[in-house]
């Protein structure tokens, strides 16, 4: 196969830019180029050298069907690809996403320049003074239906990209949520306290990230519980106010790009002073915990008040809570 750059500008560019585009992402993160780059080649180039495999013969496909297919082949290709990615050990993450897709374009792109070599007729990039003059002139002698439905066509098309760059370039707000844990005394989701002795030392790790895109005044009470499920309805034996606190947090985002990293993290030691089987409930309130009518004191039982009312709403996922399941013996 003879390489002619010239003659074959678009799929020798198309396989440029993708190496270009994975230096601009790791060189220059946040960089324009990054957009202006990065969107043809997940809308654009995989349907664009896909087609230029499977129909390259001029008259295979006129050049406004050519560039109409390119773009719908290219959002058909694009999930394709990261929907195998994610069984795979590298998942939907960046790197793997963008590599994928590079080598896709570019292995398509060669697969073009070979088709395009074996063809009679074969299909060959653009003058856009030519093109212009030609569909300009066959535009002026359609009448009719087919002039209306040309400039519909075409209008969709211009629509479309400029949706989807404005879609990129001015992302929406995204979703607000508060990220609310516990770890084991090691940081991991692992070696939580479950048997006890009374009075023996514990520990966990209460981590909390706001992603509310506002400041958040958080307050985590934690109760410990003893209680049973009747007839699906919850029934509380006994309910001691254990603790509370109150942590206020900036808005912070989201990185889907990098390792993921706690915003705020509380060492939190403890110990149980009455026998039982128990959870302990840490409850998360935005803003102000619920008023009770009095000021609960710890280890006090508040069986049968109101307070209870805490509990149920966590179990019935109205109010953001975790709880850990305790046995304490003497």
């Amino acid at each position: 196969m003879k390489a002619q750059p010239r003659r074959d500008w678009d799929l020798w560019s198309i396989g440029i830019l993708s190496i270009i585009l994975i230096l601009v992402i790791y060189a220059l993160p946040d960089s324009a180029l990054r957009i202006v780059i990065g969107l043809p080649f997940i809308l654009f180039f995989p349907g664009y050298s896909a087609l230029s495999v499977l129909f390259p013969e001029s008259k295979d496909l006129e050049i406004i069907e050519r560039v109409a297919l390119s773009f719908g082949l290219s959002i058909a290709i694009s999930p394709l690809v990261g929907f195998g990615l994610n069984y795979t050990p590298f998942g939907i993450r960046l790197a793997p996403i963008l590599f994928s897709l590079a080598a896709l374009n570019i292995a398509l792109s060669v697969g073009g320049l070979y088709r395009r070599e074996k063809a009679e007729s074969p299909y060959l990039p653009f003058d856009p003074a030519a093109v212009w003059k030609k569909y300009s002139t066959q535009f002026k002698a359609e009448k009719g239906v087919d002039k209306v439905l040309t400039v519909v066509l075409v209008i969709s098309i211009l629509s479309s990209v400029i949706a989807l760059v404005y879609v990129v370039a001015v992302p929406r707000q995204g979703e607000s949520f508060t990220e609310f844990y516990i770890l084991g005394p090691g940081g991991n989701a692992t070696g939580y306290p479950r048997n006890l002795t009374v009075g023996q030392d514990a520990s966990v790790i209460i981590g909390i990230a706001n992603h509310e895109h506002r400041e958040v005044r958080y307050t985590v009470e934690l109760w410990l519980v003893n209680m049973s499920f009747v007839d699906n309805a919850t029934q509380v034996h006994a309910m001691y106010f254990f603790d509370s606190f109150n942590v206020t947090l900036e808005h912070t985002d989201v990185d889907l790009e990098g390792e993921w990293q706690p915003q705020w993290e509380l060492p939190y030691d403890f110990n149980v002073s009455i026998e039982g089987n128990y959870k302990l409930w840490f409850l998360l309130y935005k803003d102000g915990a619920p008023a009770l009518p009095f000021a609960p004191s710890p280890m006090m039982d508040y069986t049968g008040t109101s307070a209870e009312d805490r509990i149920i709403r966590a179990v019935e996922n109205e109010v953001q809570s975790l709880n850990l399941n305790l046995r304490v013996t003497v």
